[in-house]
């Protein structure tokens, strides 16, 4: 079907182009309006496809944007919060909910305050009240915040937020630092500790320097500078061989460490010992990469131990080896023996009279004379034998390996003692004052293991009694007597600690009578009243009183009983006038309380102090004069006379006896025996008697067992006497009996 051909309105202008227009008809007007038209809708439909196109992107775009944006707000490393001006929250991502560990939804109008820890709140004010009033962000502020039940660390930046000029909100950021405030307080302790006392000294594997801290530079010596790069053999001393260095790496390669004592060099060239401890640095496969060196200077501790290790084992006054030290070395040397089946010896050696010249010069001169003793000693004895000094002025010596034959070995030690005491017996010089004295020697064999150490001892210190008892300044040899006398000697120092406590001592009373036969008093003397020996004389038991430390408790006894005895005789016409003499120990009378004791038994007994005189000997005022002077001033102002006792044995002179307060001066027994015997004695009893008028003291003779001997003193001054010719030691009984009582 053919379409029916369209008329085309003429009316219309030929449109412009290229077309022959008889070629081609006219066109309806209104056809051309329609596909116009259409064309523009298709047009715009295709624009608005594209456009609903891009508006999908677009939202896709931004939906995942926004949705990024979530996950960076909500999951971001650090907790955002946004609180209210007056502190409350409003909005917190789930990291700042996961690190308060609080639900979100229970942060929502708390007080951030109420988050903080009690001891930050005041900081957390000042955060807030700061961004407050200055409207500008605070950042870095570190505040202890809470975490349920704990705190951790939290580092805080705070940022205002400004809406018509005016702070609207506050937006925090919140970062858990607790890690790193774990590592930076590691890192701090580790720089501290770096710097610490002990020296540190860090090399590579390749024992190279690389780094020392500043103990280490003060021990050795070297600046760092002159340390890097250097190995440690530059500080190494000589002391130690190859095969210590070999041994201390291969432990260090074995177990990854080595410790111990080495002594090492200082820049200054000083030999120096430490305390080393070593540890190899290894990577995660195992590899050394560092060693680290921790050097601790031991030289002040050596030196405390030398010090400690020298008094516990020397004697300080002469440096010898001391009991403790004699002891163990004598332990060795009966091994020795046993191994060797050769004799040694001990020689105890005590000097002889040493006492006297502590009394004559003093305590000084007896130091200087004892150590010069003991390099004398050394002198006479091999390089292994051993010189000990066991206290005051006793020696013991130990000679080892002398024989395997006992009589070879006893004359190996003989010898050996009378060498020491022809040493011994030169001449000392003691400061000024020349000096000699003699030793004497006691001496024990010994083999292996046969007898006790402490029995050995026991021995020698026997065999050298035996020696004092055949005059001294010899030597002895251990036998059965003498053992027998020193077990008696114990026996009797058993008793005489219990004597008192059984009361078995008695006063003696001695009379002193003028020239005209008048009793003008008595010497008061002590006996012990033994059990089962009988009457003991004071030569016994007073210099072992003496030595064991009893004559301060026995003195006292002593002068309690004498006062006593005068309190009794008060009421008595024969003897109310009668003055007793006591005699005082140098120990007691140098106690530090003797003059209270003195006075405290005076008041005890309420009696006269001019009754009561104390008899002094030459030894005990030669010690500490100027102390004795003011003791005896003291006693003087409460009454109390004093006699020097013996005079004419001791070493007092002149000038030293007139400045002390003596009102009588005794003459010893010794030179009144002698009187027109030997001249020498006669003449000096006739100088004491001048010189005690010249001093102005009283004068009594002692010993007086002749009428010959009392007249000679009678004619040449002295009109006072002791001694059986006026009358004998006597019990009180019999002492009252004789004053007719």
């Amino acid at each position: 079907m053919k379409s029916k051909p369209i008329k085309l309105d003429r009316r219309l202008k030929p449109r412009t182009g290229a077309v022959d227009r008889r070629a081609r008809p006219p066109v309806d007007p209104s056809l051309h309006s329609v596909e116009t038209l259409l064309h523009e809708l298709q047009t715009h439909q295709i624009e608005l496809e594209m456009q609903n196109d891009e508006l999908q992107r677009a939202r896709l775009a931004l939906e995942a944007s926004h949705n990024r944006y979530l996950d960076l707000y909500e999951f971001a490393p650090v907790g955002y919060i946004t609180l209210t001006p007056e502190g409350k929250i409003i909005e917190a991502n789930l990291t700042a909910a996961t690190l308060l560990g609080v639900e979100r939804n229970n942060l929502i109008n708390q007080h951030f305050a109420g988050l903080v820890a009690p001891k930050d709140s005041d900081r957390c004010y000042f955060l807030l009240k700061n961004t407050l009033t200055h409207g500008k962000e605070q950042k870095i502020v570190e505040l202890m915040m809470k975490r349920g039940d704990s705190y951790f660390h939290a580092r805080l930046d705070c940022l205002p937020v400004l809406r018509n000029a005016e702070i609207s909100m506050l937006r925090i950021t919140l970062a858990d630092i607790t890690e790193s405030k774990h590592t930076e307080e590691e890192l701090r302790i580790a720089a501290v500790a770096f710097e610490a006392q002990e020296g540190i000294m860090i090399t590579n594997a390749d024992n190279q320097i690389l780094r020392v801290n500043r103990a280490f530079t003060e021990i050795t010596g070297y600046s760092a500078e002159e340390l890097i790069g250097h190995t440690p053999r530059m500080f190494h001393s000589g002391c130690h061989d190859t095969a210590f260095y070999a041994e201390m790496w291969e432990c260090i390669h074995r177990t990854g460490s080595w410790q111990g004592e080495i002594w090492d060099q200082r820049k200054n060239g000083e030999i120096y010992p430490k305390w080393l401890t070593i540890t190899a640095v290894k990577d995660n496969a195992g590899n050394v990469t560092h060693y680290v060196g921790s050097h601790t200077d031991i030289s002040a501790r050596k030196a405390s131990e030398d010090e400690i290790k020298q008094l516990a084992y020397y004697d300080p006054l002469t440096a010898l080896p001391n009991r403790r030290l004699l002891l163990d070395r004598l332990q060795q040397a009966l091994a020795t023996s046993t191994r060797s089946k050769k004799y040694g010896a001990l020689l105890f050696i005590d000097l002889d009279n040493f006492k006297s010249l502590n009394d004559l010069l003093g305590h000084d001169m007896g130091d200087i004379l004892l150590q010069q003793v003991a390099r004398r000693l050394i002198d006479c004895v091999r390089e292994g034998d051993t010189v000990s000094r066991q206290g005051g002025d006793e020696f013991v010596i130990m000679l080892e390996e002398l024989s395997g034959n006992i009589e070879e070995a006893a004359v190996k030690a003989k010898t050996t003692g009378e060498k020491i005491i022809s040493s011994l017996n030169q001449a000392y010089q003691l400061a000024t004052h020349e000096y000699r004295n003699t030793p004497s020697i006691g001496i024990t064999l010994f083999i292996n293991h046969q007898h006790e150490i402490s029995t050995l001892l026991k021995r020698a210190d026997i065999a050298m009694y035996g020696a004092k008892s055949a005059g001294r300044n010899t030597l002895r040899f251990f036998d059965r007597d003498m053992q027998e006398t020193v077990t008696a000697r114990a026996a009797l120092e058993a008793d005489l600690r219990f004597a008192l406590m059984r009361n078995q001592f008695k006063l003696f009373f001695q009379r002193q009578a003028r020239y005209d036969g008048k009793t003008v008093g008595a010497e008061a003397l002590l006996r012990w009243d033994h059990s089962e020996r009988g009457l003991v004389q004071p030569h016994e038991f007073i210099p072992l009183a003496e030595e064991i430390g009893l004559i301060i408790p026995l003195g006292q006894w002593v002068l309690e009983a004498t006062c006593a005895q005068l309190k009794q005789w008060e009421n008595q016409a024969q003897t109310r006038d009668l003055q007793l003499a006591v005699n005082v120990s140098a120990r007691q009378f140098h106690q530090p309380d003797f003059i209270e004791q003195v006075c405290a038994t005076l008041n005890k007994f309420a009696i006269k102090a001019n009754q009561l005189k104390l008899e002094f000997t030459e030894s005990l005022v030669l010690d500490d004069i100027d102390d004795t002077i003011a003791k005896m001033q003291r006693l003087k102002e409460v009454g109390l006379s004093f006699s020097i006792d013996n005079f004419g044995t001791g070493y007092s002179s002149l000038a030293c006896l007139a400045q002390l307060p003596f009102d009588q001066l005794k003459i010893d027994k010794s030179f009144v025996r002698n009187i027109e015997v030997k001249p020498t004695d006669t003449v000096i009893v006739q100088t004491i008697i001048g010189m005690a008028h010249n001093l102005g003291m009283d004068i009594i003779a002692e010993g007086v067992e002749t009428e010959q001997q009392r007249a000679f003193l009678e004619s040449h001054g002295c009109q006072v006497y002791q001694g059986n010719l006026i009358g004998k030691a006597m019990p009180l009984e019999e002492f009252e009996h004789s004053l007719g009582i």
